[in-house]
């Protein structure tokens, strides 16, 4: 079985560590393949970034030459898991869906810690979305970008711990999951640290996926996600209209 993992920004050790997250659960026999998108930005932080992250990735998949049984995206709360869904006929799973989901059979209610204030309503839209914000007691900012993660771990833990700890004891929240695609491989730390489960979306998504291809299930065709009608796309860099 191979997994493509799409990072959502440019920076390729991001894509990297997402990578080994993914690679570290995965069962035998199966191939994680790390993708960083050809263009886009740094860093994904604001609805602009997202935007324009959902067109790279779908081109960076669509570039994507040999054969592959499930794609997972790895941003949290960002754009772009339904146009993935409508172009590929194997199984789609964003992290941020993956995360929630999973999270629900842990707890009674789960709270999500991000990076940026201002991706908060991003990942509150997302599981709307999903319909998976009805058991999210809160989402939470840790006040760390994207890049900083990688810059000052150690920080990036305290900052992480000290909101993941208002959660549990402020919102009421049993499990949180880790809402950056960066925060990869920090969910021991965290857990260690809070007594109560810890969700990272990346590793959560591959046993997903893994799941999903070992029932012989995929996108429903029918309605929502169904493919593409074929049309001319003009001027834009997107695999599909060429």
């Amino acid at each position: 079985m191979r997994i493509l993992v799409i990072n959502v920004n440019t920076t390729d050790s991001i894509t990297q560590a997402i990578a080994r997250q993914a690679q570290s659960v995965a069962a035998p026999g199966t191939e994680i393949v790390g993708l960083t998108p050809y263009f886009g930005a740094e860093s994904v932080e604001g609805n602009f970034e997202s935007y324009l992250a959902a067109i790279a990735v779908m081109d960076r998949v669509l570039a994507y030459d040999q054969p592959y049984d499930a794609v997972i995206q790895a941003g949290y709360g960002e754009h772009g898991r339904e146009g993935l869904q409508e172009l590929l006929n194997v199984p789609v799973v964003d992290i941020t869906d993956a995360a929630a989901s999973t999270a629900m059979f842990l707890g009674h209610a789960y709270s999500v810690v991000t990076t940026l204030d201002r991706t908060v309503p991003l990942i509150e839209d997302r599981l709307k979305l999903s319909g998976l914000y009805d058991r999210c007691a809160s989402v939470r900012a840790s006040g760390l970008a994207v890049l900083e993660l990688e810059q000052d771990p150690q920080r990036a833990v305290q900052a992480i711990v000290r909101q993941a700890e208002l959660a549990v004891s402020e919102d009421k929240a049993e499990v949180i999951c880790l809402g950056c695609g960066g925060m990869a491989g920090l969910d021991e730390q965290i857990r260690q640290r809070t007594g109560v489960p810890v969700v990272d979306g990346v590793t959560a998504a591959v046993t997903i996926a893994e799941s999903l291809v070992r029932l012989g299930l995929s996108t429903s065709k029918v309605r929502t996600y169904a493919t593409p009608r074929p049309k001319t796309i003009v001027g834009w860099p997107l695999r599909f209209g060429r």
